[in-house]
């Protein structure tokens, strides 16, 4: 078996060099070219991460044993009710609707949407939630669209 993990978004825990710092959200592709690699963030669209085109090939295999593995970006329903921190700035209901991103920092944001006149709408800003709470969360499967030529997004 490989000691690869799987292609996702991952938290760095040791810096990759001067290109990728420690703590860092980064997309890991175990199957790139000339070889598996970290992508770092170059913006946020509709509170999901893109990718740089090039990304930083590891220098062996085994230097992915310093990634932590994050929850996917994406939408989901709250299983049970929580607060976003210990100090209980906001509380998510059960059965809500969220939708789960990340800083470059990786840390988790949840925006929470409104229906409002023009239909179901999310916000660009969202609340901090500590990473533990997240076990809490029903991730709704939402299949992605297909890029304007014709491709799936970056995987």
């Amino acid at each position: 078996m490989s000691p690869l993990p799987p292609c996702g978004l991952y938290r760095t825990r040791q810096a990759l060099g001067s290109h990728i710092p420690e703590g860092r959200l980064v997309y890991f592709h175990n199957h790139g070219d000339p070889g598996p690699g970290l992508y770092l963030p170059s913006g946020w669209n509709q509170n999901r991460a893109q990718w740089h085109a090039r990304g930083t090939t590891l220098p062996a295999p085994e230097w992915a044993e310093h990634l932590e593995p994050l929850v996917s970006e994406g939408f989901y329903r709250v299983r049970e009710s929580f607060f976003c921190c210990e100090k209980h700035c906001q509380t998510f209901e059960e059965d809500q609707l969220v939708q789960l991103g990340y800083n470059g920092a990786a840390e988790p944001i949840l925006f929470v949407p409104q229906w409002g006149a023009s239909g179901l709408a999310f916000p660009t800003t969202g609340t901090l939630v500590e990473r533990k709470r997240l076990d809490r969360l029903t991730a709704l499967k939402v299949p992605l669209a297909s890029t304007e030529d014709g491709t799936a997004p970056f995987h």
